[in-house]
């Protein structure tokens, strides 16, 4: 097994960007925070964003902000902060025809690099840097010092600087302070998509299996709730995991819970094998490029609308909207970006009839 680098504090130096102009492109959650932390290293910083909500934020904050065109023109150094779902647009209209040699582009996840959804000139110097932290968090790390760990990689060196100026540019945003661990392009957009698509949903099915298995057997709605998941002490455990690690925090709980949850365990074996089968099977799908090529076909997008649609009415959903009314819990009106599906959309689902029929069942069973 080879040895895997991580980078700290005294890996980055800040001097070596005093002369560069950054450009972050898009002030959403992590353009925000990521800017902010930037300056605050005594950087200079410039927004690239369209005329819309995020730009007037960012010119709250006082930051020079003009169009993406016009960013990239002045700066030297790009953070790419848009979505995925725009990001292959976005670049072929805009950002490429704008970049100039031994420019450095930086990505916060290397999706859209590691499966050739889009392509870049070979006289820029590609880089990874890639927060396990949402924007909020961030910044409150940088603040506090508290620090959060990154992903980071070198994808293309056409400066021959790219390391050099990837550790001073993670160092500027806070990256340094708890470490960065050095990933490919490709290692950190299967590591994404494998924690939400292998183990995410597996664990929302044992939740969702675990809380109807007590709710039918006739125990509160409410108690049920609270207990599995809603008390926050689920949270408060995988904090604990993080802290002293995964077998060492069970000393936190009573040796009743300990040995009940251990002794228990071989209960399982047969399903853990299972789910392994499953996991592997997906592992491979990500890996191929098999789902990348799924996600960016004609189809995939229509086929999203129905999946929320389905997922909105789980009978989980009328039981929590339920139990959160009775415990005086707010009801958050969350955006969506996924409108329901139109009469246009119903029509053109008959390609994909049979697979939105598994969906609607699989969600009715919930």
């Amino acid at each position: 097994m080879m040895k895997t680098n991580i980078y700290h504090e005294y890996d980055g130096d800040l001097s070596l960007l005093k002369e560069k102009v950054i450009a972050v492109i898009g002030y959403g959650n992590q353009g925000r925070a990521q800017a902010l932390n930037l300056r605050d290293s005594g950087l200079n910083v410039i927004i690239g964003n369209q005329d819309d909500n995020y730009k007037k934020r960012a010119e709250k904050d006082n930051f020079d902000t003009y169009s993406i065109e016009n960013a990239i023109k002045k700066a030297q150094i790009f953070f790419i902060l848009i979505p995925d779902e725009i990001m292959k647009e976005v670049f072929n209209d805009i950002i490429v025809p704008n970049l100039k040699e031994h420019d450095t582009v930086i990505f916060a996840s290397g999706y859209n690099i590691a499966f050739n959804i889009i392509t870049l000139p070979n006289n820029i110097d590609i880089l990874l840097i890639a927060p396990r932290m949402i924007g909020i968090g961030v910044r409150e790390c940088y603040l506090n010092r508290k620090g959060f760990f990154t992903f980071i990689g070198v994808h293309q060196d056409a400066s021959g600087n790219a390391k050099e100026n990837l550790l001073a540019l993670s160092k500027g945003i806070g990256a340094l302070i708890k470490g960065s661990i050095d990933v490919s392009f490709k290692q950190e957009a299967v590591l994404d998509l494998f924690n939400e698509q292998g183990f995410g949903p597996a664990f929302g099915q044992v939740l969702l299996k675990s809380m109807k298995t007590l709710i039918d057997a006739g125990y509160p709605p409410e108690a049920v709730l609270v207990e599995m998941f809603m008390s926050g002490e689920m949270s408060y455990t995988y904090e604990k995991m993080a802290q002293v690690g995964l077998v060492k925090q069970t000393n936190f709980h009573s040796q009743t819970s300990q040995y009940g949850s251990m002794s228990r365990g071989i209960k399982f074996r047969g399903i853990s094998k299972e789910i392994e089968k499953k996991q592997k099977k997906i592992l491979l799908d990500i890996e191929s490029g098999k789902f990348a090529q799924e996600w960016e076909g004609k189809l995939s997008k229509l086929k999203f609308k129905f999946i929320k649609f389905f997922a909105t009415r789980l009978s989980f959903a009328k039981t929590e909207e339920t139990v959160r009314k009775s415990l005086g819990i707010p009801d958050y009106d969350l955006f969506t970006e996924i409108p329901y599906p139109t009469d246009e959309d119903i029509k053109k689902s008959k390609e994909i009839e049979n697979d939105l029929k598994n969906f609607e069942d699989f969600y009715k069973e919930m």
